[in-house]
């Protein structure tokens, strides 16, 4: 396979024990990463990403640099055994593993800027209790749709915050205005509602109180040019320019996530396959639900890293 994307996950995708087995298994590839980002963030970062509790690493401050890490961690492993990608995406958080991956930012400065993201995040949930549910069954306009009338009902807020895929979009909004929307959806004919394993109202107007703090840390960090494709969430285009990139990642905090307007942009460029790289199989399960004739398949376990390497690996013979 010539042309490999790595797609990478953002919150709710964290597992108890993530990264464990790579830092056994690989310790002098791995273990550089984790050590440094304890120091960095003076957090015991590996201890919670390998013998946390769910309840622990539901802590968007701690989720997210762990989740961020631990991808970093497996896109390494998979560059020694010479998977590298030829575009790269992420979804939400996952947009600063792809910046790392694209060669926008250092991963330092990235795992600095997701921690101060993440504890933003959590100080939005504290004052301003929020949720976050998927939709399965419905039209990504309908849904839309819907939240605009809950919303002018409610007077709370409530709207789209992940293009997941056509039949599968997440909204974010107040504790009421989300279970106004999970009514009204399912009375609409949605198959499917649940809420997200995150502690914050994320991609919705709620967050655009913490845009003018974060540009302040986003200012402070150079961003240079991508070196390779790297395509943004707020927009579903590549990033031209490392300005544009910095850009992009503050928009992002208020944004909605189009990423089945990711996916179709891969498609169309004819990738030859989609590696997600971290924790869980959220991008797998989506991609191989709307993109299902792109070959898609999770590296997130040093069992799966080994499954995939198989499968490319047979793809090039």
């Amino acid at each position: 396979m010539d042309r490999i994307a790595f797609l990478f996950p953002g919150q709710g995708s964290q597992t108890p024990g993530m990264g464990k087995d790579f830092s056994r298994e690989y310790a002098d590839s791995v273990r550089r990463y984790y050590t440094s980002a304890d120091e960095i963030l003076g957090l015991p970062l590996s201890r919670l990403c390998f013998e946390g509790s769910e309840e622990e690493l539901r802590d968007t401050a701690v989720t997210q640099p762990g989740v961020f890490l631990t991808s970093l961690a497996v896109s390494a492993v998979l560059r020694e055994h010479g998977v590298c990608p030829q575009v790269v995406a992420g979804h939400s958080l996952g947009e600063y593993s792809a910046m790392v991956s694209a060669g926008v930012l250092a991963w330092e400065d990235a795992l600095r800027l997701v921690r101060r993201r993440g504890e933003l995040m959590a100080g939005i949930s504290r004052r301003t209790p929020g949720r976050m549910a998927a939709v399965l069954g419905l039209p990504a306009e309908r849904v839309r749709d819907l939240c605009e009338e809950s919303s002018r009902s409610t007077g709370e807020s409530v709207v789209v915050a992940n293009y997941n895929a056509p039949m599968q979009t997440v909204v974010s909004g107040t504790v009421a205005g989300v279970n106004a929307i999970t009514v009204a959806a399912r009375a609409a004919g949605a198959t499917h509602v649940a809420e997200l394993k995150v502690s914050a109202p994320f991609h919705s107007p709620l967050m655009k109180e913490i845009e003018a703090e974060f540009a302040v840390y986003l200012d402070a960090v150079p961003f240079s040019s991508p070196s390779l494709p790297v395509i943004a969430n707020a927009t579903a285009t590549y990033v031209q320019s490392g300005d544009d990139a910095r850009q992009l990642l503050m928009n992002q905090l208020s944004s909605p996530v189009h990423w089945s307007q990711t996916l179709e942009l891969l498609v169309r460029e004819d990738v030859d396959a989609l590696v997600e790289v971290g924790p869980g199989r959220v991008l797998t399960n989506i991609s191989r639900g709307s993109a299902s004739q792109v070959p898609a398949m999770a590296v997130g376990t040093v069992r799966q890293l080994h499954q995939a390497l198989a499968r490319l690996t047979a793809a090039r013979v």
